[in-house]
């Protein structure tokens, strides 16, 4: 089996370097730490189908990484870009909003089972703007965040010691940890009448650590606390929204959120963000100026409504739960045939991989590497994302070269693997 060269992404990656801050910056390029070593990754694609991929050395790439969430239906998907090139014939970035924007407003609000409708473009803004409104409602100023969590780069959002943050910036930010249930008691008592809103990812899918999903009665809970204690409850769906369930992950896990947010399974990579809510919080939001320039283009609207259509259509969720539970099926028996610990976590259609087998996460990164130079684009220390355009022929193909790169990792490694 064939490894791939990046020649010509390398040169590109100079040229870009002297014009763009760490040349592709954010999570995205390498600098995240997600794509190590950069010697085995591509930094540059020419085009994209399907669940493929072709950088501009043209080497061909299955890919799980699905811009990172936004791949739902596959790219280049000919239904929704047919819509946005209708739309865009039409109009797009005008004076006034078109009228699109109205039916898909109706669309995701029955879709979702929420009153409301606000749209934006990333999911930074929408998470910002359900915090905004919560402390506008309730009149208090803290924030209950779990640890581990991630809601965009919004100051709001980081640690003191993040750079460009500043310590005003946190002095608000409660910290619990996921399915501890006696702690979030514990930190409400602490901070009576003070806390504006909990805001949490439906289960813990973040960076370098395993997956965590709640824990029987979990969200239950903590729904029960904040109605007792009128905290608006805030679910980040941006990751997981539309992939568990169409109706919101809310709804897949049992509860009911104040509000959610949604960002990239939403219209294909179009470039859209939504905040759905309960009545009761309508007017805070018609009270906060809020808005940009492009939130009320019409093309992303066109393409969403497509999108959810083409989910709705083919029951989106239960097929990436079949397809993705055939590949970590696949994956966990070439682990367990090749002696290798490999945890896999979170849910089917977003999961989580990590090589157990020492501390250093060396021995997981060589083999995610040897996949990466054969064709399957994976990353390190994120999770991964299946899409309806995914095949099990294309599976099966990922199957054979994810076993080749991990015959190689073991060989490689005696010490480890004897």
């Amino acid at each position: 089996m064939k490894t791939y060269t990046y020649n010509n992404n390398v040169e590109l990656m100079k040229r870009a370097g002297k014009v763009i801050p760490c040349g592709v910056y954010g999570h995205l390029g390498p600098a995240e730490g997600c794509m190590i070593p950069t010697s085995a990754f591509p930094f540059f694609v020419s085009r994209a189908e399907g669940s493929l991929m072709w950088d501009v050395d043209g080497n061909r790439f299955i890919d799980y990484m699905c811009g990172y969430g936004p791949n739902v239906v596959g790219y280049c998907d000919p239904d929704v870009d047919a819509a946005a090139m209708e739309q865009m014939k039409k109009g797009n970035c005008t004076t006034l909003p078109s009228h699109i924007m109205v039916d898909f407003a109706e669309l995701l609000t029955k879709t979702v089972k929420k009153d409301w409708a606000f749209f934006a473009k990333n999911g930074g803004d929408v998470t910002t703007f359900a915090i905004m409104i919560a402390r506008y409602y309730t009149g208090k100023k803290k924030i209950i965040f779990v640890n581990g969590y991630y809601h965009g780069v919004a100051p709001w959002t980081q640690k003191p010691d993040s750079p460009g943050t500043l310590d005003t910036d946190c002095m608000h930010s409660l910290y619990v940890d996921f399915n501890d249930i006696e702690q979030l008691k514990k930190v409400i008592a602490e901070n009576k009448d003070e806390i504006a809103c909990f805001i949490s990812t439906p289960y813990m899918h973040g960076n370098f650590l395993d997956n965590v999903l709640p824990a029987p009665g979990y969200w239950q809970e903590v729904r029960k606390l904040c109605t007792e204690n009128n905290i608006v409850l805030i679910c980040d769906d941006i990751r997981c929204g539309f992939r568990l369930s169409l109706e919101g992950s809310d709804n897949f896990y049992g509860f009911e959120a104040d509000l959610i947010c949604f960002c990239k399974a939403i219209a294909n990579g179009y470039n859209i963000s939504a905040l759905c809510g309960k009545e009761f919080l309508k007017g805070a939001a018609s009270s906060i100026m809020y808005t940009g320039s492009y939130w009320m283009s019409a093309v992303p609207f066109a393409a969403g409504i497509a999108n959810i259509n083409k989910l709705i259509a083919n029951d989106a969720p239960a097929y990436f739960r079949k397809i993705g539970t055939m590949l970590t099926d696949g994956l966990a028996k070439i682990a367990k045939d090749r002696g290798v610990n490999l945890a896999i976590s979170g849910e089917p259609a977003l999961f989580y991989l990590a090589i157990r087998d020492d501390d250093s996460l060396l021995l997981h990164q060589e083999w995610i590497a040897e996949c990466v130079k054969r064709g399957v684009f994976l990353t390190n220390h994120h999770n991964h994302f299946v899409n309806l355009s995914l095949t099990p022929e294309l599976v099966n193909e990922t199957l054979e070269i994810c076993d080749e790169a991990m015959k190689i990792m073991v060989k490689n490694h005696p010490e480890v693997y004897r």
